[in-house]
């Protein structure tokens, strides 16, 4: 069976350097030519990188004709100045916003609101609804949130932000179908019709990949921990990692998904064999690059 072409997205991280943005431009260069519905960028834990998340985001818009999703978070700013930075993108013409609640700053013990901010995510979103000038992205979690109890308390959040604004969902990573399958089941069942879109974690490197996962939540299958060393063992890494990346993906097309959202880290190579193998190829070339 001809398994259906999958759309895409790719996410990336704004570059803190001169090297960091060359290697942003060549991972934009490499993933643009596959035709993503969107792109995205993220903000460093704490809001770290507001600035050059801004910047990134208003230069690939400008510069490239690539439909952009900016990321903001509800962490170190007040209400005032989080709405002003999201007039700053509609005024560019950036009409897509990822709403996060966002990772304390390194070193504190918890998410803090600020005096005057936003409470939660579910606040964000319904204040950039207000606004009429956002498609609004949200996240959301197929394996338990750490602050959360289990996934049901994290569909009934889902719901409220969805409720308050949202119109899709990208996933945090997993590594089993099956993960998605019950949650995006559970979804359905709690009456959340939006579309709920797999966020896909090439592992180009699993010693960080397994270390990042347990930060978050995300499961680790005891298979995929023997499979993993393993391959490290046997300097075969990188073909396990295409493997394993390319049957989840097409697992998921089987079960119906349609939209696949890579995070890529800033390095293409990987994501674009997986998108090749699953039938995704270049369309056009990207005509600028700032």
């Amino acid at each position: 069976m001809t398994l259906p072409t999958p759309r895409v997205s790719f996410e990336f991280f704004p570059p803190q350097s001169l090297e960091a943005s060359f290697r942003l431009w060549d991972t934009l260069n490499t993933l643009a030519p596959l035709g993503p519905e969107f792109v995205s960028v993220t903000y460093g834990a704490g809001g770290t990188t507001r600035d050059l998340t801004h910047d990134a985001v208003k230069t690939i818009h400008g510069h490239t004709g690539v439909p952009v999703a900016a990321h903001l978070t509800c962490v170190d700013a007040s209400r005032a100045e989080t709405l002003e930075i999201a007039d700053s993108y509609a005024a560019a013409g950036v009409t897509q916003i990822v709403a996060l609640r966002g990772d304390p700053p390194k070193g504190a013990a918890g998410f803090a609101a600020h005096p005057d901010g936003f409470a939660s995510s579910v606040d964000l979103v319904a204040a950039l609804a207000e606004t009429g000038q956002f498609d609004i992205r949200v996240g959301a979690y197929p394996d338990p949130h750490p602050e959360s109890a289990d996934m049901a308390a994290c569909v009934d959040f889902l719901k409220a932000k969805i409720d308050a604004g949202a119109t899709s969902a990208i996933t945090q990573f997993f590594f089993e179908a099956e993960t998605f399958f019950r949650f995006r089941d559970a979804c359905a069942a709690a009456g959340i019709t939006a579309p709920i879109i797999p966020g896909i974690l090439p592992i180009t490197n699993w010693t960080k990949v397994r270390r990042f996962a347990t930060t978050c939540g995300a499961h680790i299958p005891d298979w995929l921990e023997d499979a993993f060393s393993v391959a490290i063992r046997d300097g075969r890494e990188e073909l396990l990692s295409t493997a394993l990346c390319t049957e989840l993906c097409s697992d998921l097309i089987e079960g119906g998904v349609a939209d696949l959202h890579f995070y890529t880290l800033n390095s293409p190579d990987l994501t674009r064999t997986i998108c090749a193998a699953l039938g995704v190829t270049p369309q056009v070339a990207l005509s600028q690059v700032a």
